[in-house]
């Protein structure tokens, strides 16, 4: 049986947060050679959001709400031991400006990537045990 805990991130709105988050999940546990400094999208362009009501069935050591406090309630997720909430500004309420919505981007995804590193070496968990991490749009 497979002891790697499963993790999932929850956003309300559109899932980006929540797949960006997901993305660090499953990139930083796997080696810190990852290049970080270029656009998160090529690494979460394959990902795919969930339907929260299709995970009910599953079993998640942590699940992680992202929302926009204080725009947003945090999103909820039944049945799981340890509930996290991040306050994340919602990227897509950014401007129309291509290059000030890029930038809002780059802060989101900075202030996530440092949540997901806390995460990680907070759980005292080996390095590869955020690597089954799941987002959702609530």
């Amino acid at each position: 049986m497979d002891k790697t805990p499963k993790v999932l991130f929850l956003s309300r709105g559109s899932a980006s947060r929540a797949q960006i988050a997901e993305g660090f999940a499953r990139a930083i546990p796997i080696g810190p050679c990852a290049k970080w400094n270029q656009s998160i999208t090529h690494h979460i362009s394959t990902q795919q959001p969930h339907e929260v009501a299709s995970l009910f069935r599953e079993n998640f050591r942590y699940a992680v709400g992202l929302c926009d406090e204080p725009r947003e309630r945090h999103p909820v997720f039944p049945f799981t031991p340890k509930v996290l909430t991040w306050s994340v500004l919602d990227p897509e309420i950014a401007t129309s400006e291509p290059e000030a919505k890029r930038q809002v981007f780059r802060q989101v995804r900075d202030q996530i990537r440092s949540r997901v590193e806390e995460l990680i070496e907070t759980t005292n968990q080996p390095a590869s045990a955020l690597a089954k991490a799941h987002a959702a749009a609530a």
